[in-house]
């Protein structure tokens, strides 16, 4: 019987580890969007204020698992859209001023994100 309840007791505990969805920080404000985690497995998003000719810079750190990035305004086309982004950098240039959300997902991912109006 006690055999039976450390095996119950092991099990909801591993169950309970796999279930979280964010062990990390977070920063987020009109010009950046900042991350880093050890266990992402949701979506976040953040809204940048941006004008023509502004750049997001982008930085991205995967260690595991999979980060999908989209980054739109409201009710237009992506101007970046991935579904599996890998690590690297980079530069998207502005062509309209606006409100630009960037939205990440992350999938059994570990790294970070970094995105800055430059």
């Amino acid at each position: 019987m006690k055999k039976y309840l450390g095996l119950l007791l092991g099990g909801c505990l591993l169950a309970g580890c796999s279930m979280a969805d964010f062990n990390g920080s977070r920063t987020g404000n009109d010009s950046q969007f900042l991350m880093e985690y050890t266990i992402f497995n949701t979506t976040d998003s953040q809204l940048l204020e941006l004008k023509k000719g502004d750049k997001i810079h982008g930085e991205i750190e995967k260690k595991a698992g999979k980060l999908a990035v989209t980054i739109q305004q409201e009710g237009k086309e992506p101007i970046l859209e991935s579904r599996d982004m890998p690590s690297g950098s980079l530069n998207i240039e502005i062509e309209e001023d606006g409100a630009y959300r960037i939205t990440v997902t992350g999938e059994k991912a570990k790294g970070s994100v970094s995105f800055t109006k430059e």
